[in-house]
């Protein structure tokens, strides 16, 4: 995946590499303080897919205030939070965006937009959907760009270890739209 890394913006997307995982954990606790994970996932999410893992790095890289991590995966298979994958599956039936996150600094920059665009064409040679845990009251947010939530038996006991309020959701990249994805449920 390419992400044009102009450090004369404000903000720019650029690959992640292990010298930011700090930095990531610091945000990932900041931000996502009711899903905690361990620095050993991050890390293997990294070294797993790194075409997946960015950060959001303000001018000159002067500080990062932001990631993105995704990988492929298999549809309806979330993985459990704060779980190791061990190895990505081949061929993978989703491109799974396991976790975003920004710092307030960040929020309204449109920063997250342009990272999903990229992702998404990245996401288009590997499988024909993405897919996500939307947690966090962030389910209108995935749903303005495509998202529809799916719902069975199967997926709320994967669900489980995200605690209460959050829904899985997936967009088709290959022809049909959100609704084709799944059943909408929120």
């Amino acid at each position: 995946m390419t992400i044009v890394d102009t450090t004369t913006a404000p903000l720019h997307w650029r690959p992640m590499t292990a010298i930011d995982l700090a930095a990531v954990n610091a945000i990932a606790a900041a931000v996502h303080v009711d899903y905690p994970e361990d620095a050993a996932v991050f890390a293997e999410r990294l070294a797993l897919h790194p075409q997946g893992c960015h950060v959001l790095a303000e001018r000159d890289d002067a500080g990062i205030i932001g990631y993105i991590i995704s990988h492929p995966w298999r549809l309806e298979e979330p993985p459990a939070l704060n779980a190791l994958l061990r190895a990505i599956p081949a061929p993978a039936s989703t491109y799974y965006i396991h976790d975003i996150a920004l710092l307030p600094q960040a929020r309204g920059s449109g920063a997250t937009e342009a990272v999903l665009t990229t992702l998404l064409h990245h996401a288009e040679t590997i499988a024909d959907n993405v897919s996500l845990v939307a947690v966090g009251g962030t389910v209108p947010f995935w749903r303005r760009h495509k998202f529809a939530s799916r719902d069975s038996t199967a997926l709320a006991r994967k669900l489980a270890s995200y605690g209460e309020g959050v829904s899985y959701m997936v967009r088709p990249l290959v022809g049909g739209d959100a609704a084709s994805a799944g059943s909408v449920i929120d």
